[in-house]
C-alpha cells in the first residue's frame, strides 16, 4: 500500500485523511506539531458558510460541504458517538451603498444562476424584515435565503480526526521541518526531532505555514498567515432572526450561539486597520480596532449597540492565497507527488468537506469525483490566469 503523507492536522488536512480512510481503504500519516490545535486557523475560525461568493467553484463548494455537514451525525458517527456542530442557517446579509448596489446586483445574477437562494431587498424591505436595522445610507441588501449560517468549527475539526482514526489514519505528534526530494520527487519528509518518514504522496495542508516549507526547494508560494481579529460583545438588545451581516465599511457580525433570539451576545470583525501584515503576532489584538471602528459602525447600523459591553477577544490566521484569494489544490506543477490543499483565504472550514473529498479521490483513483476541482490547480499561477474571488471577508 503506497504510503500517504499529510502536513497539517488542521480541518483540511483531517478531513483529507478521513476521506483516503473511510472511502478508499488507505491509512495516511498526517503530521501535526500541535496537536491542542491553539494556533490552529481551524480552531480560532469564526466557523460560518455561505454561498454568496463570486467565483462558481466556491459556490459548487459551500453547497457540496453544506450538504455534507447538515448530515455530518451520519457521516462522521463512531460507534454511538455522533457529532453534534450545532449548525444554524439564518443566511448572510451583505449590504450595500449607492455605489456598491450595481456589483451587488450582478453578484446576484451570478449567485441566481448558479441555484444559490438569494433575495435583494432595496431599503424599505430591509426595514420592514429587519426593524432594528437602520437603512437610510442603503441601498440594497443581499440576503440568503437558506443554506447559510454558522456551526461549532472546534467540533467539525474533531469529528474529522476522530472518525479518521477510527477508520485506520494514523496522527503523529511532529514539525515537519523539511522536504527530502530527488528530482521532481518528494522522497521523505524531514522532522525537528530527528524522524525521517518515506512518501509515496505528499499532501501539504498546513495551512498559513505552508509556504515555508517549500521556499527552500526554490518555489514562492503565495500563501501568507494574515491575522484577523474577533471581538465577543453582549448588548441589552436580542435581535430575532438576525444573519450575519455584512456592512459597506468592511464590519460584520453575528449571534454567538444558536442564532436565534438569544442571549445578547455577538461577535465581530473587520479587515486590519492598517497594512494586512504577514505573520502578526496572534497575542497582539488591535483593540483599537474595536474602539475606533468597529463601536461605531454597529452602533450606526444597529443603533441598539449603542450600549454594548466587550467580554473577550481572539486572533486567527487566514491562509490568505495573495493571488486570487482561492484554494490552491492539487498537482504542484513539475513535482510527481507534491499535493497542495492550502490557500483558503478563510474559507477552509466552510470548503473543506469537498476539497478533502475530491482530493482523496484524486490519490485514490486520479479523478476529481463529484466536484471537479481542477480550476483550483496550483498550475493557475504558473499561467498567470487569476480566479479571483471578490466576497472575502
Amino acid at each position: 500500500m503506497q504510503q500517504i503523507l499529510v502536513i497539517g492536522g488542521g480541518v483540511i488536512g483531517a478531513a483529507t485523511a478521513c476521506f483516503l480512510a473511510r472511502d478508499h481503504g488507505l491509512a495516511p500519516v498526517v503530521i501535526e506539531r500541535d496537536p491542542s490545535y491553539q494556533r490552529a486557523s481551524s480552531a480560532l475560525s469564526a466557523s460560518s458558510i455561505r454561498q454568496q461568493f463570486s467565483t462558481a467553484i466556491n459556490i459548487a463548494l459551500s453547497r457540496a460541504s453544506l450538504d455534507f455537514y447538515r448530515r455530518i451525525g451520519d457521516e462522521l458517527a463512531v460507534g454511538d458517538e455522533r457529532p453534534d456542530i450545532g449548525l444554524v442557517e439564518p443566511g448572510y446579509l451583505y449590504l450595500a451603498s449607492a455605489a456598491g448596489a450595481p456589483a451587488l446586483r450582478e453578484l446576484h445574477q451570478l449567485q441566481r444562476a448558479h441555484g444559490v437562494d438569494v433575495a435583494l431587498l432595496e431599503p424599505a424591505a430591509l426595514n420592514a424584515r429587519f426593524p432594528w436595522l437602520a437603512v437610510d445610507d442603503l441601498a440594497l441588501g443581499s440576503l440568503g435565503l437558506s443554506g447559510e449560517g454558522w456551526f461549532d468549527g472546534w467540533s467539525v475539526l474533531q469529528a474529522f480526526r476522530r472518525k479518521a482514526i477510527a477508520c485506520g489514519a494514523r496522527f503523529i505528534n511532529a514539525d515537519a521541518a523539511a522536504l527530502e526530494v530527488q528530482g521532481g520527487r518528494v522522497q521523505a519528509v524531514q522532522c525537528a526531532d530527528g524522524q525521517r518518514l518515506a512518501v509515496d504522496q505528499l499532501v501539504l495542508a498546513a495551512g498559513a505555514w505552508s509556504a515555508a516549507l517549500l521556499a527552500p526547494l526554490g518555489v514562492d508560494l503565495p500563501v501568507r498567515a494574515r491575522k484577523r481579529d474577533v471581538f465577543v460583545f453582549d448588548a441589552p438588545v436580542q435581535l430575532p432572526g438576525a444573519p450575519l451581516l455584512i456592512d459597506p465599511g468592511g464590519m460584520w457580525f453575528r449571534p454567538e450561539g444558536g442564532g436565534r433570539a438569544g442571549s445578547g451576545r455577538y461577535i465581530t470583525g473587520a479587515p486590519p486597520r492598517g497594512v494586512d501584515a504577514d505573520d502578526a503576532s496572534l497575542d497582539a489584538i488591535d483593540h483599537g480596532l474595536f474602539d475606533e471602528f468597529l463601536w461605531p459602525a454597529l452602533a450606526a447600523r444597529v443603533p441598539a449597540f449603542e450600549a454594548l459591553r466587550v467580554v473577550s477577544a481572539w486572533a486567527g490566521y487566514y491562509e490568505m492565497n495573495t493571488f486570487d484569494c482561492n484554494g490552491l489544490v492539487g498537482l504542484l506543477p513539475g513535482w510527481d507527488n507534491l499535493h497542495l490543499a492550502c490557500g483558503f483565504s478563510g474559507h477552509g472550514l466552510q470548503q473543506a468537506p469537498a476539497v478533502a473529498r475530491g482530493l482523496a479521490q484524486q490519490l485514490a483513483s486520479g479523478r476529481w469525483g463529484e466536484t471537479d476541482l481542477a480550476p483550483l490547480s496550483p498550475a493557475r499561477i504558473a499561467r498567470g490566469e487569476p480566479i479571483l474571488e471578490h466576497c472575502v471577508i
